[in-house]
């Protein structure tokens, strides 16, 4: 079991005597951060998924140009 320990001069935050990890014990700032950790995460995965999209249209768009050489070409 492990005992945690306010830390001099803030109020929120306690050391873990087991683990000697820091504790912030404030629940709003917790959930404030766990918001924009999720807004962070969500903005990333629309960055991949747009990345995604414009490498699948660059590829349909070579594949076009190849087609079109070729009814040049004939």
């Amino acid at each position: 079991m492990s005992i945690k320990y306010k830390i001099e001069g803030y109020s929120n935050l306690q050391k873990d005597s087991r683990s000697g990890a820091i504790v912030n014990t404030n629940v709003s700032e917790y959930q404030l951060y766990m918001a924009r950790r999720e807004t962070r995460k969500s903005q990333a995965d629309q960055i991949k998924n747009a990345c995604r999209e414009i490498n699948s249209i660059k590829n349909e768009l070579k594949e076009i140009r190849n087609l079109v050489l070729e009814l040049v070409k004939k």
